[in-house]
């Protein structure tokens, strides 16, 4: 799957996260690919998804509790 280098809003991203996650979860991806992809998201749209060392509440609401529990643990 491709990651673009910069996403227009929070719902871009937000579907880009879930998918990459769920594509990990039907072995459709290995983990260090979607660790890999999940952290240039991060990289290149940092303020989409975090504020104040917080998820943004439109992603905590978008993504379920399990999501945001994997994004978390690949970005600390």
């Amino acid at each position: 799957m491709e990651v673009k280098k910069f996403y227009k809003t929070q719902g871009e991203v937000i579907n880009v996260i879930n998918i990459l996650i769920e594509a990990y979860w039907n072995d459709e991806i290995n983990e260090d690919l979607m660790i890999e992809k999940i952290t240039d998201l991060y990289k290149s749209t940092p303020s989409k998804i975090v504020k104040n060392d917080n998820f943004i509440t439109i992603i905590k609401q978008q993504c379920c509790k399990r999501r945001l529990e994997i994004v978390g643990r690949i970005l600390d």
